[in-house]
């Protein structure tokens, strides 16, 4: 497959990540429905909450997975392409041109999204936040900016760590997208309080450009974190629990 149409996969990819995990998150995490339009008395909620959106997430992952994996690893992530770098299963020579083609994709699905968001009247994107990640006074729960830091550091480790687990040539082959999907999802149920999470610079990148101010500002924090976590988790799984050479050969013949 030509490194350009997995770059077009990559974009892709990006883009339903960003435009249905942060677009579950803006405009459906409170929907609440109006009950006079509906011949009721009073408002009643209808929104996912933070257990949709983390759905979502882990939706986006699972479904493109399947969609692009074959042709090009759906990685989706600076981090995840960094950290399968680091545990040599990536090329440097590819790298950047990965990681670009996830920046495109992610800024423009954010910037379809503010579309529809400011569809309706009264929205804000600065205001609502539109999904962006922070620290501190812009953390969901108030978290600290070192609270913060661990939390993205931790869970990108995390992440990476089950990707390369599940992705590698011993674990039972077809399943891989379900557990990283899952994986995902349960990285958002822990940490959408903290930091809205994050552990995907390009997933941040695309909001914070809408939002721009503290959001740009921040916006360091959630790419330093989850890179260093993914390249310490691909280091950590290829010196670690990687198959010894010989093994890995053998597995490779049968």
């Amino acid at each position: 497959m030509s490194l350009t149409k997995r770059c077009i996969a990559e974009f892709i990819g990006t883009f339903w990540l960003v435009f249905g995990g942060c677009g579950s998150a803006v405009l459906a995490a409170a929907f609440t429905a109006d009950g006079a339009k509906l011949g009721q008395s009073t408002a009643f909620p209808l929104g996912i909450g933070l257990v949709g959106v983390s759905l979502a997430f882990g939706l986006t992952v699972l479904t493109m997975a399947y969609a692009i994996g074959h042709i090009s690893g759906c990685h989706l992530n600076p981090a995840v392409s960094i950290g399968l770098w680091a545990a040599k299963r990536f090329p440097s020579s590819e790298l950047f041109v990965y990681i670009g083609s996830q920046i495109f994709g992610a800024v423009a699905a954010a910037g379809v999204l503010a579309l529809i968001a400011t569809g309706k009247p009264g929205f804000d994107l600065v205001k609502s936040g539109f999904a962006a990640n922070g620290f501190g006074a812009h953390s969901p729960g108030g978290y600290s900016l070192t609270a913060c830091f661990i939390a993205e550091l931790v869970l990108t480790f995390i992440f990476l760590t089950v990707i390369l687990g599940a992705t590698d040539r011993r674990a039972p082959q077809g399943f891989a997208p379900i557990a990283i999907g899952l994986t995902l999802t349960l990285i958002h149920l822990i940490s959408i309080p903290v930091t809205n999470t994050s552990v995907n610079p390009a997933r941040s990148l695309g909001p914070a450009v809408f939002v721009g101010g503290w959001a740009l500002q921040q916006l360091w924090l959630f790419w330093l974190a989850p890179i260093l976590g993914g390249a310490f988790a691909g280091f950590f799984y290829s010196q670690v629990l990687e198959a010894p050479t010989p093994e890995r050969q053998l597995s490779e013949v049968i």
